[in-house]
């Protein structure tokens, strides 16, 4: 079987980058996913732990591939930020940094449901015709202007393999891309809460030594939680019983929810930093959690995989256009050039935010606060970080900025 894009893995990341090359006018007949369990379309049954921030370029990107307008439902906007380094012992809870969430355009982010968006993107996919196998990648061999994927039942040939299949990705593997980073030693402990008082689309990051605790708005009353914890503590936490948990939690949101009235999903993740020293190869791109994982702190993580897609779908439709080779070095090296310096800035930007507000000595503690109050009295500071977090820089793929390609 022979395509010019291969895609390799059929989660965010894999499903937008082949609905960006369709919006862009490459037929789907040009394109082929495979993944070892494709999962089969249709929102997920049950309370999603998982919920993620998207950004508006992400939103416009989401919009162009036609998902959004679907996902409107369950897109909660992030109105305004607050960060605190407060110690949990302390009542009153005062902010270091304060800002009102809005873009040209709409809210800095909304809050989606991972397991809707994927299952979104999937049924947009399938309904565009993108064949997606079921395939466990065995190995690929690049040779002149094609690449051969080969499974245990069956060979795919293209000109482009695309590696989309996550952190531990086996096609980054099989192609010998070192990657340099480090675990945390920490967890993240993801839950869905129920609170007394409203939040008004205010989202909280409250840094404690061991970690960040995130507060994310949902509708009115109910929250997600992103807490980053010691991962022998938040072992503990997982292993304990409902009531437990509980009061772990409201010993952090209460100050900024009210009482804690339930816990809805849990789940744990543990964190990484992990950087591919590159992102190409011979015939072959990284995008998203593939070519890079950062700490959850900014919510940034998913933002960075959808502009890697958005950009690599930018790249490939205008070789097509030309009639030029879309997996050829020029445009691999343009992708590179493109997209690893972003993901590098944003990793060592979390890691060194991670380090100073996990630091609780007085020196740094200092340092932290009066830098946070200088930038909450400089609009313009402000206004600069807004517009990074949104993915609103011109460097941006076309569409991010929502243009069309």
């Amino acid at each position: 079987m022979s395509r010019q894009i291969i895609i390799g893995g059929f989660g965010a990341a894999g499903s937008s980058l082949a609905l960006g090359l369709i919006a862009g006018g490459v037929s789907a007949g040009d394109i082929v996913i495979f993944d070892a369990s494709p999962e089969v379309g249709g929102a997920p049954k049950g309370p999603d732990a998982r919920i993620l921030a998207l950004n508006a370029g992400s939103r416009r990107f989401l919009t162009a591939l036609g998902a959004w307008e679907r996902l409107s439902d369950c897109a909660w906007p992030m109105l305004s930020m607050a960060l605190s380094d407060t110690a949990l012992e302390e009542d009153y809870r005062p902010k270091l940094f304060d800002m009102a969430a809005e873009t040209e355009g709409g809210p800095l982010s909304h809050l989606v449901p991972l397991g809707r968006l994927n299952a979104t993107l999937r049924d947009l996919c399938r309904e565009a015709g993108v064949e997606v196998i079921a395939a466990r990648f065995a190995g690929f061999k690049a040779e002149g202007e094609r690449i051969t994927v080969d499974f245990a039942d069956r060979t795919l040939e293209g000109r482009l393999l695309v590696a989309a299949d996550g952190a531990n990705s086996p096609i980054r593997l099989k192609a010998g891309i070192p990657t340099h980073g480090w675990a945390y030693g920490q967890t993240a402990i993801v839950a869905t809460i129920r609170h007394s008082l409203a939040h008004h689309g205010e989202a909280v990051q409250h840094f404690l030594p061991s970690g960040p605790f995130a507060l994310l708005p949902l509708d009115e009353y109910r929250s997600s939680i992103v807490w980053s914890e010691k991962a022998a503590i938040a072992a503990e936490i997982l292993a304990s019983d409902p009531a437990t948990q509980l009061r772990a939690i409201a010993a952090r949101a209460a100050g900024w929810r009210g009482d804690i009235l339930g816990v809805e999903a849990i789940s744990a993740h543990p964190l990484q930093l992990r950087l591919s020293r590159r992102f190409i190869a011979e015939r072959l791109a990284l995008v998203a959690d593939a070519a890079h994982v950062v700490h959850p702190l900014a919510g940034q993580g998913l933002n960075l995989g959808f502009e890697d897609s958005a950009m690599l779908a930018e790249l490939i439709v205008e070789r097509l256009r030309l009639g030029l080779d879309p997996g050829a070095p020029d445009m691999l090296e343009t992708y590179q050039a493109r997209r690893r310096p972003a993901a590098s800035a944003m990793a060592f930007t979390t890691e060194g935010i991670n380090r100073l507000f996990s630091n609780d000595a007085a020196p740094l503690r200092m340092l932290r606060d009066l830098g946070a109050g200088i930038i909450d009295r400089l609009p313009g500071a402000k206004r600069r970080l807004i517009a990074a977090a949104a993915g609103a820089s011109s460097l941006s793929p076309r569409l991010f900025r929502g243009e069309a390609i």
